[in-house]
Formats: C-alpha cells, structure tokens, sequence
C-alpha cells in the first residue's frame, strides 16, 4: 500500500464498519471484559477516517508521521474499535485481534506503546491526556511546515476532565488550525447519562467562545459523516482548529446495547454474543 489513504465507496464503508463490530463483540467477548458500547458507537466513524478520510501508510508507520495524517484516541477505553481498523488497515495482522486484554498482549485494554503496536502514538488510558498529545503534535506539524493533519476522538464524559479544557484553550490561541477533533456525543458513561452526572449546556457554544470552528455531525450515518469531514478540512488554514459535535448511539448496531450505559464496559456471555453476530451480519472480510 502507498503513502494514501484507502478509498472506500459509501456502501464498502458500512460493510466495512459492519465487520468492525463483528470484531468488536467477538474480541469483548473471548475475555469477558473490555469496552463494547462506545466501541460500537464510533465504528462509523473510523471506519470512514481510516479507510478514506485520513491520509496515512499503514506500511511505514512512525512516531512522527512527516507529512501524513495523525489519529489520537483520547477516550482509549474504546480500544476494541480503534483495534480493528488498525488491523483491517494493515497495521498488523488481522489475525492478532484474537490476542485482545490477554497476557503479554500488544493489544491492551487501553493502547498503550511499550510493546510496539504499529498505529499507536501514546498511551491513552488515563482520561484527558490524549487531546493534550495532540495538540502537541498539531504544534510540532505546524512548527516544521508539515502539511499532515492531526485527528481526535475524545467521549464527551471525558470532557469532566480539566486538562481537556486546557488543550482547548491551547490549540485556538496558537492557531492550531490543522486539527480536526470530533467528540462522540452519546451522552453515556460509565455510572450513568453525562447529563445527569455532569451535563452541558450546549456543548458547541463552549468550544466556540475558546475559538474554535464547531460542526455537528451524525456519527452514525456514512453520508453524513463523509460530508461533514469534507466541510472541516475546507475550514482548516483559517488560523483555528476544527471541532466536530458527533452523536452517536452507545452499542450501535446490536439492539440489546443501544442507549444504554449498562453496556459502557460490559462483555456479552455467550448467547448474547450470538443474538449480537445475528444482528451483524458476515461480511466478505471474514473474522479474524
């Protein structure tokens, strides 16, 4: 594969991303833990990024990534999703999905870079931080005249968190206007609604009054996502980062997780794995 982009049609992305849950539920599944419900929320989502929308190469993978495109994962708890498309990439063999949350694993509960995952720029477990890394790099691609661009996905229960707003603040006062950050909007975590634990106003009058461009965005819809990320990169250059408002459902996809929180980091047993793959059905990709 060469320095781009792998250009997907819209049906081949929600066949794609149809496969991204198979892998989703049967990787939560095989251990009995992980995070299934925002996992599946996003799978649109990176699908869509890493199958047409970010320009990367999955065969020269480094920490830099001089004039290519960047992902970060803020909320790493949602792993499994951002697993599978690495690995359906070809970032590593599909093949390793099986090895998820086992011992000795590359493929940890949270991404984490000491064992050398190909894909993976920083460890984002502890909730906060990976929106700051970014911001840094998005610095750095500016600093040196490298045109690539910096992608982030943060959960909007990790907006709770302060340094969140740090970074906010950071990226418009220093014209950070190569980044595009997309917040998954599923109004869930882990003890209950974001609303009722510690909601919003209106989410996108926050990020406007710290300077950035706001777009909103149907995140479970491939047409929309498509064109919304078309009109970020269009704003890009003006001299502010770009943040995308992107509803999603929680469990996405499978009907016994859908808008709950119960299923933020529940496994399925056994029969509601198979009621799950029911629901999804096989694609020509095949399982891993």
């Amino acid at each position: 594969m060469g320095e781009t982009q792998v250009m997907a049609n819209t049906e081949e992305l929600k066949t794609i991303a149809t496969q991204v849950r198979r892998d989703i539920v049967r990787m939560v599944h095989a251990v009995s833990s992980g995070h299934p419900g925002g996992s599946l929320g996003c799978a649109d989502y990176f699908t869509a990024l890493f199958f047409t929308i970010m320009k990367h190469d999955p065969s020269n993978f480094t920490m830099e990534a001089k004039d290519q495109d960047v992902f970060y994962l803020s909320n790493g708890h949602i792993s499994p999703v951002y697993y599978s498309v690495l690995a359906r990439n070809g970032y590593f063999p599909v093949s390793e999905l099986s090895s998820f949350r086992k011992l000795n694993t590359r493929l940890q509960g949270h991404p984490a870079t000491h064992e050398g995952l190909e894909g993976i720029r920083v460890a984002t477990g502890s909730l906060g931080q990976g929106f700051s890394v970014a911001v840094g790099h998005a610095k750095q691609k500016k600093m040196d005249g490298d045109d690539g661009l910096v992608y982030v996905v943060t959960g909007d229960g990790e907006l709770q968190e302060g340094q969140i707003w740090e970074a906010a603040m950071f990226a418009p006062h220093n014209k950070l206007d190569n980044m595009i950050v997309a917040v998954d909007f599923n109004n869930a975590q882990i003890d209950g609604s974001t609303l009722d634990i510690m909601g919003f106003d209106e989410l996108g009058n926050k990020f406007a009054a710290f300077g950035w461009e706001v777009l909103y965005m149907d995140g479970n819809n491939m047409d929309d996502i498509l064109k919304t990320n078309a009109e970020a990169k269009a704003k890009l250059g003006n001299g502010k980062p770009v943040v995308i408002i992107m509803k999603t459902e929680m469990g996405q996809g499978v009907d016994y997780m859908m808008g709950s929180h119960a299923w933020h980091g529940k496994a399925p047993n056994d029969e509601l794995l198979e009621k799950a793959l029911n629901q999804l059905p096989e694609t020509h990709l095949g399982d891993y």
